[in-house]
């Protein structure tokens, strides 16, 4: 029996192996690449903090990848065996099904344990580290901060309004840039057709050369008022300091467990329903048992179908991936809308999928 364990477990490494890798890899890639083209090509970051990014995202994206490559690598291990009559054979020899596949049930649960505890830990302080990165790019490099057509108030006593951002060559085109004045006072407007900044990073400061515009200057004889200014060459600090003191907060997929309750019973108390945060919490668990219910319906869908070919194999896989996600989202919904309650919702797709499972085994042992 052990030999055969060992056989049964040598054809499930391989492939779990490798769909682990590529999937993670082609999701982490594809899922942010219009992001990191934007910062590499349009934002100048250098290609090391690009890398930086992809180490912290992989992590969360890891809870949804390994339950995917469990199933598809116990359904091409399995499928094969069958699909050369191996399992025949096995069966033929007096040994039952439910002690073949009970060491890859083994594994399953042991993924499961062990992605419950880096879903609450790694994946969420990866995924924090990951917004944090993005912030301090920000302050090295305040202009991948910037975004065109959009208000900028990243920087103290100033609002920029960008039209267009030329990041190579650090070139702005069209500026507003407007300095509220309190509350009765008009706001004080500087406008100008292009700009350069110039980092100086030892000061907390970019000095900004403004070309061709006009500036609201006030009135000696009474401040309240402005007059128009024209210049050809305009310069001007401004403080990143701001940058620099804002706190990146913890969104809730950010959390560990133990901080959504506390955060949830702090709710609770203020008499708030806190049902987006028992949906996280589940959500994290729900996730990681999900390795289990894969194995536990890939095993026995592997054997049932008995077909050799990995296309078809890797066809029921993505056949069931399209069924639980959306499902799972769905259900998500209806726990964070306080339809359901989410130690139910969120566990809707593993009791349906790890029914189905437990139902076609049972089938295959008792036959």
């Amino acid at each position: 029996m052990k030999i055969l364990r060992n056989y049964i477990l040598r054809e499930f490494w391989g492939p779990l192996l490798l769909c682990l890798g590529v999937l993670t890899f082609l999701m982490v890639l594809i899922g942010n690449l219009k992001r990191i083209a934007d910062l590499v090509i349009n934002k100048g970051v250098d290609i090391f903090s690009v890398l930086q990014i992809f180490i912290y995202l992989t992590p969360y994206i890891v809870t949804y990848t390994l339950p995917i490559s469990i199933l598809v690598a116990v359904l091409l291990a399995l499928g094969r065996l069958s699909g050369d009559n191996e399992i025949i054979a096995i069966r033929s020899s007096g040994i039952n099904l439910l002690k073949l596949i009970t060491p890859l049930l083994v594994i399953g649960l042991a993924f499961s344990l062990g992605l419950a505890y880096f879903n609450d830990q790694a994946a969420s302080q990866a995924h924090f580290a990951y917004r944090k990165t993005l912030k301090e790019m920000g302050i090295k490099n305040p202009t991948a901060a910037f975004e065109e057509g959009v208000f900028i108030d990243s920087f103290s006593k100033y609002v920029l309004f960008i039209y267009h951002v030329d990041q190579k060559r650090n070139r702005l085109n069209n500026i507003r840039i407007y300095e509220p004045q309190g509350e009765d006072r008009p706001t004080r407007t500087i406008v100008a057709k292009a700009g350069e900044f110039i980092t100086l990073p030892d000061k907390n400061t970019i000095k900004l050369k403004l070309i061709d515009g006009t500036s609201d200057e006030p009135d000696p004889e009474n401040p309240t008022n402005f007059y128009k200014l024209n210049f050809r060459t305009y310069f001007m600090n401004l403080d990143i300091a701001q940058m620099q003191e804002k706190v990146v907060d913890k969104k809730y997929k950010e959390m560990t467990i133990r901080e959504l309750r506390a955060a949830a019973l702090k709710l609770q108390k203020e008499g708030i329903t806190p049902a987006p945060l028992f949906t996280e919490i589940h959500e994290k668990l729900a996730l990681a048992f999900s390795c289990l219910v894969f194995m536990l319906l890939g095993a026995s869908l592997g054997i049932i179908t008995r077909r050799r070919e990995k296309t078809i194999n890797i066809g029921i896989a993505v056949l069931i991936i399209v069924c639980y996600y959306p499902l799972f989202i769905g259900c998500e919904a209806l726990a964070i809308q306080e339809y359901l309650p989410a130690a139910l919702a969120l566990w809707i797709p593993n009791i349906i999928f790890g029914g189905t499972g437990i139902f076609l085994t049972y089938k295959l042992c008792a036959s």
